[in-house]
């Protein structure tokens, strides 16, 4: 399809909380516009979105779906995003490209608090949106009632678009708000207009006066009109909601059962009056603002990368500025083809305008939030990749330690890894340099276990995954002097001697290792000290509890050496026997890594999340109010990272879903007394 304006198009993404239907309104906007001729539904696992096995078997969204509709002359793309909080990620990458989002939930008041950091990012990127309450078959609860409870996570006014016709609770119909127009929903058609219920009459009236006082916030000339008792025309009612949502001033509200076709045309035809126009983000992002060396040169950004194992890579973009077409030199990369999206299925176009949201082909270096550009036109200095910005990364706050079932596959794993987090952000891993496992960081244990999915789907890698190792430490508590180590071994010509005396004292936490040397007169000759210091921290790679030992001081005070059979490895091996011994006489101590934890969470959970980490053995440090985010506090405290395997399950579970948090390690500390023989019962090697 070949696009004569961007004032044609509408990017508009769908996001919402797990389960509230965003899918299923997709299909209902494809049904009703006749892009496609049968609607799929969830149970029967035949939507256009959600194709991916990994979502089929879940039932639920598990990356970005992409489809587009041509409505009224406007080309409409949809991005239908995952719910999971677990897959945030996914969803936030997208926003930061569409002109508008859909914001779907269900009408149940106790869920209300699950989209507060949805409206948070929106509101901190600017992004116009709106509310589409599905599902409105299964409430009674009263609109006015759903609006306040929408209120408290909102930091935009909500107004309300539309009142709900209503019989014996049934949802059978609405009043449009700017019109004052009812109408009467039916199966496979649109509304019809009715005369509006002379019982609604003055609901209607309330609602409709609410929505013109929220609008007059933002227009003097409207509350000029309504002080003097003017009744603004429909056109001026239209265009301030379109200026007041286009500048995300305003939330307006929509109410309707996707699975019946309910408020999908009305949905469609205010997005179409009211949504912005992609040239006014492309403003909003400030594009015109890069100084390319010749204006209007081509650029875009990456909202999702997509690797399939027969198509290779392909990059989900919007073009904000110029035309991409095949061929062009983007990011010092050929770009290998344009394509139009439309579920799993892809379309080859000769170009991608301002405004267009395409699949480009076989992008190879360049990652999901990037910003493309031709190479020659980039400004002198600048890296093209920064040059908009993109979505925060969320910190990883779950993990595995994984490894193939297969052997012979430890090679292939590296690759398939990198190409796992490379469309997925959210995912890291890493070679844990103390414990050697491989670690598989994530936002939960749906998001791991999906990622483990499409491992063995994709690259045919089946993984076994287990909790990872906590990488313990030992030190000592007192000090042991004068601990000999004698190394003698004759074989035949020349010997083997070596022989020190060693003193080692605990040092403060945090300090490491000191070696030094107090010999005198020659007992132990310099060219052998070396050995003795390599011998010393070859001891200290695992100490008397199986574990590396740190915060200690080493000293070696006396020795004898043998002039034909001493030698620097004699010396090394004395070394290591002072040190057993040294380490089994000073009181060997288990410590075990704390990490410094900084927990997000509405205030209405402050208290049990202070329990919550008090119950894993953690140290509060204080609290206070989190920084730009309404009614939300930040709970800072010290958590030994063995109590941290799943404080992010309990967490969510705590705070309907919500609660986060981010981590670094801080210190060392010793572990109980009590729980020591636990540790060390459980650790690897033995019984």
């Amino acid at each position: 399809m070949t696009l004569s304006s961007n004032s044609s198009i509408r990017n508009i993404a769908l996001v919402g909380p797990y389960s509230s239907g965003k899918t299923t309104l997709l299909e209902s906007l494809l049904a009703v516009t006749g892009a496609i001729t049968r609607k799929g539904s969830i149970k029967e696992g035949n939507t256009l979105g959600d194709h991916a096995p990994e979502a089929r078997d879940r039932t639920m969204g598990v990356e970005l779906n992409v489809a587009s509709l041509d409505y009224r002359g406007v080309f409409f793309n949809w991005i239908d995003c995952p719910g999971s909080v677990e897959l945030g990620s996914e969803t936030y990458n997208a926003l930061i490209g569409v002109d508008a989002a859909v914001v779907v939930c269900e009408p149940m008041l106790d869920r209300v608090l699950t989209m507060a950091p949805l409206f948070q990012f929106l509101d901190d990127w600017e992004i116009p949106h709106l509310v589409f309450i599905n599902k409105m078959d299964r409430t009674q609860t009263p609109i006015a009632e759903l609006l306040d409870a929408l209120r408290t996570v909102s930091s935009r006014p909500l107004v309300p678009h539309q009142y709900p016709i209503r019989e014996n609770q049934d949802l059978v119909g609405f009043i449009d708000l700017v019109t004052e127009q009812a109408y009467s929903y039916h199966q496979n058609a649109a509304p019809d207009p009715i005369p509006l219920p002379q019982s609604l009459q003055s609901l209607e009236a309330a609602a409709r006066q609410e929505m013109l006082e929220t609008l007059a916030d933002y227009d003097d000339n409207l509350l000029e009109e309504l002080l003097d008792e003017i009744r603004p025309s429909e056109s001026e009612i239209v265009d301030d909601l379109k200026m007041e949502l286009g500048a995300d001033l305003i939330v307006p509200v929509f109410m309707g059962i996707a699975e019946q076709d309910f408020g999908t045309r009305p949905l469609l035809d205010a997005l179409l009056r009211e949504a912005p126009e992609p040239e006014l983000t492309a403003q909003r992002r400030s594009v015109e603002r890069i100084k390319f060396r010749e204006a209007g040169a081509p650029v875009a950004q990456v909202l999702k990368t997509f690797q399939s194992q027969q198509g290779g890579k392909m990059s989900l973009v919007r073009v904000w500025q110029g035309v991409l077409e095949e061929g062009m030199i983007v990011n010092g990369v050929r770009l290998g083809g344009v394509y139009h999206l439309m579920g799993h299925e892809h379309t080859s176009v000769a170009r991608a305008a301002a405004g267009e949201i395409v699949g480009l082909a076989r992008l190879d270096g360049v990652h999901t939030g990037d910003t493309i550009a031709p190479t020659d036109q980039v400004p002198s200095g600048a890296e093209p990749s920064a040059l908009l910005p993109r979505a925060e990364s969320l910190d990883p706050v779950f993990a595995w330690a994984i490894a193939p079932v297969k052997r012979q596959d430890d090679v292939k794993l590296t690759g398939a890894l990198t190409k796992l987090a490379e469309e997925d952000p959210a995912i890291a891993w890493e070679q844990h340099g103390d414990t050697h496992e491989i670690i598989l960081w994530g936002q939960g244990e749906i998001h791991l276990q999906i990622a483990l999915d499409r491992l063995k789907r994709k690259y045919n890698l089946p993984i076994d995954s287990h909790q990872p190792q906590i990488a313990y430490r030992e030190t000592v508590r007192r000090s042991a002097n004068h601990v000999h180590g004698r190394y003698k071994h004759q074989t035949g010509g020349h010997g083997q001697y070596g022989d020190v005396y060693l003193d080692v004292a605990p040092l403060p936490r945090g300090e490491g290792f000191n070696f030094n040397q107090r010999v005198v007169g020659g007992v132990v000759p310099k060219q052998y000290i070396p050995g003795v210091e390599h011998g010393v921290r070859e001891a200290l790679v695992e100490g008397p509890l199986g574990f590396p030992v740190v915060d200690v001081a080493v000293t070696l005070t006396d020795g004898s050496y043998h002039s034909v059979d001493s030698s620097e490895q004699a010396f090394k091996q004395a070394a290591r026997i002072a040190m057993q011994t040294a380490m089994a006489n000073a009181e060997p101590q288990l410590l075990e890594p704390i990490a410094l934890v900084e927990v997000s969470t509405p205030n209405s959970f402050t208290s049990g999340v202070l329990q919550l980490i008090s119950g894993r053995r953690g140290q509060i440090l204080g609290y206070e109010t989190k920084p730009n985010w309404e009614g939300w506090d930040l709970v800072q405290a010290y958590l030994p990272q063995a109590e941290m395997r799943d404080l992010i399950v309990s967490l969510r579970s705590l705070t309907l879903g919500v609660g986060t948090f981010s981590w670094r390690y801080d210190h060392l500390q010793p572990v109980p007394e009590k729980l020591t023989q636990q540790v060390l019962s459980m650790a690897p090697g033995r019984s």
